[in-house]
Formats: structure tokens, C-alpha cells, sequence
């Protein structure tokens, strides 16, 4: 990154080690929900480390991020279609790609979860 400092360490070190990040974004409208998601680009070198057992980190990762929009009703129950709309979507090719396009997208990373932490159905 830029400015790595910038960056909880637990989120920077989850990107690095392959795992996707979250955020929820105001929807464009009411009764909808957003996401934002960063979904670092697996290599061949990952795959090597998970059938030997490990993870592999890597600094030089590219990332996918998406902008989905949900109906907000349909998020809680388990409804095959929550209504997705892909709002926008953006490739960076390294970490300081990844700042720069959160940056446009007037996020900062520590607004950036776990899946796991947020209500995104993904």
C-alpha cells in the first residue's frame, strides 16, 4: 500500500493471505442494502500451499472489489434471490491499486470486515 500504516494490520494481513474483505455502503435507495467486497485474486502458489497444509501470503496480490446492491427484506430470510444488483466493479493489480480505487470509492479500510462480521449474503 501507500501508507500500509493506514491499514488495521489484521485486515492487510487477511488480504494478503488471500481472504475477502467486506463493507456495508449506503444503498441508493430505501429499503436496500449495499456491500462492498475485495476479493484477493488466488495464484498457483495458494493452491500449492492449501494442499500442503499452509497459507501462503503474498504482497504482491491483485484484487477483484464489487459493489452489490440487496433488496434489504430479503438479506435476513432465505430467499435464493435477495435482489442483486451489481453496481460497480473495479480490478487493482497491486495493494497500492487497492487504496487508490478505495479511495474513488470513498472508503477507508477501516470500515472493511470479516464476511463472517457482516449481514453481506455472499
Amino acid at each position: 500500500m501507500n501508507d500500509a500504516s493506514n491499514w488495521p494490520t489484521d485486515k492487510l494481513t487477511a488480504l494478503r493471505l488471500g481472504r475477502r474483505l467486506v463493507a456495508e455502503v449506503p444503498a441508493t435507495r430505501t429499503g436496500r442494502r449495499a456491500f462492498v467486497d475485495i476479493t484477493p485474486r488466488k495464484t498457483p502458489r495458494d493452491t500449492e500451499a492449501r494442499e500442503q497444509g499452509w497459507v501462503h501470503s503474498d504482497t504482491d496480490r491483485a484484487f477483484r472489489l464489487e459493489h452489490w446492491e440487496y433488496d434489504g427484506e430479503r438479506i435476513d430470510g432465505f430467499d435464493y434471490d435477495v435482489g442483486a444488483v451489481l453496481i460497480a466493479s473495479a480490478e487493482a493489480t497491486d495493494e497500492s491499486e487497492l487504496a487508490t480505487v478505495l479511495t474513488e470509492w470513498q472508503l477507508s479500510p477501516h470500515q472493511l470486515v470479516y464476511p463472517w462480521d457482516s449481514q453481506d449474503p455472499k
